[in-house]
């Protein structure tokens, strides 16, 4: 498995956790790590930019997929296709290093394995519009800093 999408993986793991579970999201992370203690620290590195930039710009990324996931309120998706939606449109707005064509491809294969074929669909047709209606954030994404404590996941 390559080691970006080995991190968007751990990055859904994450995400998800938080959401299902929340707790103070330092200690959850360390607890995540000793799990995954085979992840090299370039998958770490990757997987912690996502999820960090993830949850610091959570608010605005919810907002633009609500706009573009027609006849869906994100709170009545399913946690692991909202919470690919979040990290993959974190990486379309606020992450020009990455291919946006690759960004989806990932996504929706994750969405694929995770969730249901529904899903890949699903997942595809609103990073889709997203990618093709919304501009590119210039926040640097390593700017955010790390939670302590989010509150709601």
């Amino acid at each position: 498995m390559r080691k970006r999408t080995q991190g968007r993986e751990f990055t859904l793991q994450i995400l998800y956790q938080y959401e299902i579970n929340p707790q103070e999201f330092k200690p959850l992370l360390r607890s995540f790590w000793q799990e995954h203690s085979e992840a090299s620290e370039e998958i770490r590195h990757f997987t912690e930019a996502l999820v960090e930039g993830t949850l610091a710009h959570r608010e605005e990324l919810d907002q633009v997929i609500g706009q573009y996931a027609e006849n869906w309120e994100l709170h009545r998706m399913a946690s692991v296709d909202r919470n690919i939606l979040r990290f993959a449109t974190f990486e379309l707005l606020f992450r020009e290093d990455i291919p946006p064509k690759v960004t989806i491809n990932e996504a929706v294969d994750i969405a694929k394995k995770y969730s249901n074929e529904d899903s890949g669909k699903f997942v595809n047709g609103v990073l889709d519009k997203i990618n093709h209606s919304e501009k590119a954030r210039k926040t640097d994404p390593h700017s955010a800093p790390a939670p302590d404590n989010l509150g709601e996941g």
